[in-house]
C-alpha cells in the first residue's frame, strides 16, 4: 500500500519528529533540544515556509511531537475525532503548492502560518488519507521491548515491526541469546560418557 507521495512524506517526517524523543531516538536522549536540531530535521524532510528559529517555536514543535505520539497510538475511531478536532480551525487553508523540486502537492495551511500549526494541519490531512483507506494499522509502535519509537509500515505484507534496523538487530540478538541460554545445562539421557 502506498499513499499519495505528499501523504507519505508528511507521515515519514512525523515519524522522524516523534523518534527524536528520549526512548525513541538513536542516542536514547532527546534529539530535539536546540533550534539547530529543529532546523536540520526540517531541512532533512523538505519542510518549507515560515521558520521563526526561536525558543518558542522549538517548544511548540516539541508539544506537537507529544500530540502526534498520542494520536499515532489511537484506534481508528478515536483518531477520527482527534483529526477532526485539528481540522476545526480558522488556520485551515488547503491549496496546491510546488516547491523545492517537488511537483504539485497539497498544503493544508498557508506557508506563513506558524510551524506548529502547519505541522498539525499537514499531519491531519495525511491522516485523513490513512483513515479513509482504513490503513491505521500501518501506524505502529516499534516492536523492540526497549524502544518507544514509531514506524510507518508501507510494506506489501505489513511485516515491518521495528523503527530501525538497529532495533531489529538488537531484538534478534536478544532472542538468540535467550535461546542459547535456555539450552541444556546438563547432558540428556544417553549423552553421558
Amino acid at each position: 500500500m502506498h499513499f499519495a507521495y505528499d501523504t507519505e512524506d508528511v507521515l515519514e517526517s512525523d515519524v522522524a519528529l516523534m523518534n527524536t524523543a528520549p526512548g525513541a531516538s538513536r542516542s536514547g536522549e532527546d534529539e530535539l533540544v536546540t533550534i539547530l536540531q529543529l532546523r536540520d530535521l526540517l531541512q532533512e524532510h523538505g519542510w518549507s515556509g515560515r521558520f521563526d528559529r526561536d525558543e518558542q517555536e522549538l517548544a511548540e514543535v516539541r508539544e506537537v511531537r507529544r500530540e502526534l505520539r498520542r494520536v499515532w497510538a489511537l484506534d481508528r475511531d478515536a483518531m477520527v475525532a482527534a483529526v477532526n478536532a485539528v481540522l476545526d480551525t480558522d488556520e485551515l487553508a488547503p491549496h496546491l503548492a510546488r516547491h523545492d523540486g517537488k511537483d504539485w502537492h497539497l498544503h493544508a495551511s498557508p506557508s506563513d502560518a506558524p510551524l506548529a500549526a502547519r505541522l498539525r494541519l499537514e499531519t491531519a490531512f495525511a491522516l485523513v488519507d490513512v483513515l479513509r483507506a482504513d490503513e491505521t494499522d500501518r501506524l505502529r509502535e516499534c516492536g523492540a521491548e526497549d524502544c518507544e519509537g514509531v514506524l510507518l509500515d508501507l510494506s506489501r505484507n505489513r511485516s515491518k515491526r521495528f523503527c530501525s534496523q538497529r532495533c531489529a538487530n538488537r531484538t534478534n540478538m536478544t532472542a538468540y541469546r535467550r535461546r542459547q541460554a535456555s539450552g541444556p545445562d546438563h547432558p540428556g539421557p544417553g549423552d553421558e560418557g
